[in-house]
């Protein structure tokens, strides 16, 4: 999961991408780059929190009207600097790439890029991999005369790329002397907003990114999303070219919903907020006709991600809501961390519990998952330790059972409590005094319900095991959970 962006403008585009990057922060805390283009390619990358990477004198360096942006939170490939997107190639134009998602049939994909000696692989990033791809079938092309013609050989090289390219990809391009290129994959698991601004000389500025978090900062106003197999060419004047070149069903990953995406995101024009309030209120019903007898009296949230739906859910159950664990706010999102000892030694650090909202009570936790469950069994030991006379856990998705290879660091089976354990087994393992999980038609009916969407199903293959892509069997699935294991062992 990471976070992109690329903006067309009448003006300087790197502070408005710096900001971009700092609202999509939440996608990707490992590494951040930012390119830019006027006369030639300007770039600054570096790994860690957005705020320090860039300084004012890399902002100052980063000339031209025009550039791209991203997050990186690794799911594929190693952690060095090498790793840090966007990817460049020198020919042909000179193309710079960013991408968000992840592609399954990476190793196929290496093979038939490496296979002639005009392209050689730096790194094991798969968006490098896509980088090649995409210049190799340009580069095949005629010299266009016009955009119009430039356009059509962008057409037909993206329509080689949803051929041959597996997973999830939502992808912004520059490329020198020509202008913006996006695309998203025929899916569209990934999310991919628009936006456009009125500029003072009356003409459009432009902008696409992971989630419209920063548009209105920013001044645009939404667009709604890039389409699934749509791709949209900005020109350096500033003239847009859009077709959708393939459709498919839409399958959304839907968890963005639950947990990666901002709340107040509009992804696929549902309202991430909306979204987690119905996930609130869905779960609250379950409860009650589950448990009628066992009413909390108190509400709290695993801040921050899950305040929405615990917010929703004590207002159906009608008990007091309360923010009885403290977050601090200078330590990042723990599910994103590389490595699960760096996830477990943060927890105590992020959260501190509450006594005076814990102590003698009957504390109902919300969370939006559980994973691993490391996280979970330390905040109920945390209530426990505050107090808590009795502790009861709400999970506002489904049992996680399955990996995520589209874009969210699930790597392995073998990790996944809900895959290796009965929900009677994760609830003696948390110890708590009872357990509930969304239902998952409750959790696709909180996203679907209401919104001009045109979503056929989302995404939950983490959930139900049916992942959208066809060559995702078990083979496949090995291979790529061999791949992860790798990457985190740096091997």
């Amino acid at each position: 999961m990471c976070g992109i962006a690329g903006i067309y403008s009448n003006k300087p585009v790197a502070a408005e991408l710096y900001d971009s990057l700092i609202h999509l922060q939440h996608r990707g805390q490992d590494a951040a780059g930012i390119f830019t283009y006027k006369n030639r390619m300007h770039k600054s990358k570096g790994s860690g929190l957005v705020k320090d990477i860039f300084t004012d004198k890399k902002i100052a360096g980063l000339k031209g009207n025009i550039g791209i942006a991203h997050n990186r939170y690794p799911t594929h490939g190693g952690f060095g600097h090498g790793e840090i997107q966007p990817f460049w190639t020198s020919v042909p134009y000179g193309i710079a790439l960013a991408h968000n998602g992840n592609l399954t049939n990476y190793t196929e994909l290496a093979k038939i890029v490496t296979s002639s000696e005009s392209r050689y692989l730096n790194t094991q990033s798969d968006t490098e991999v896509l980088l090649h791809l995409f210049a190799d079938l340009l580069h095949n092309k005629q010299q266009p005369t016009d955009d119009e013609e430039f356009f059509g050989n962008l057409c037909s090289a993206v329509e080689k790329i949803f051929d041959n390219v597996h997973g999830a990809y939502s992808v912004v391009s520059l490329i020198i002397g020509k202008g913006l290129v996006a695309f998203r994959d025929p899916n569209g698991i990934r999310p991919l907003v628009k936006g456009v601004r009125t500029n003072k000389e009356g003409k459009k500025d432009r902008i696409i990114a992971s989630e419209n978090t920063m548009f209105y900062p920013l001044g645009f106003e939404p667009e709604g999303s890039v389409l699934p197999g749509e791709i949209i060419y900005i020109t350096q004047e500033g003239v847009v070219f859009n077709k959708r070149l393939e459709k498919q069903t839409f399958n959304p990953c839907i968890f963005e919903y639950v947990y990666f995406a901002r709340p107040d995101a509009t992804l696929n024009d549902v309202s991430v907020y909306r979204s987690r309030l119905r996930m609130g209120q869905n779960l609250a019903e379950k409860w009650k006709q589950k448990f009628p007898d066992k009413i909390p009296d108190i509400i709290i949230p695993a801040p921050s991600t899950a305040n929405t739906s615990a917010l929703s859910m004590a207002n159906t159950l009608g008990v007091r809501y309360s923010e009885g664990l403290y977050k601090n706010p200078f330590i990042g999102r723990t599910f994103i961390m590389p490595g699960q000892k760096a996830r477990k030694k943060s927890v105590r650090y992020k959260l501190t519990p509450q006594r005076t909202e814990i102590e003698g009570k009957k504390v109902m936790i919300v969370d939006d998952s559980i994973v691993r469950g490391n996280t979970s069994r330390e905040i109920v030991r945390m209530l426990k330790d505050f107090g808590a006379t009795e502790v009861y856990f709400a999970v506002a998705c489904p049992p996680v059972i399955s990996p995520c290879f589209y874009g969210v660091d699930m790597p392995t089976r073998k990790e996944l409590i809900a895959n290796n354990k009965s929900v009677d087994e994760i609830k003696k393992y948390l110890k708590v005094d009872q357990l509930i999980y969304q239902d998952i038609d409750s959790l696709s009916e909180a996203v679907m319900r209401k919104g001009d969407h045109h979503i056929d199903q989302p995404c939950m293959a983490c959930f139900d095991k049916k992942y959208i892509t066809n060559e995702m069997n078990i083979q496949k699935i090995n291979e790529l959970e061999e791949m992860r294991i790798k990457d985190r062992n740096g091997k």
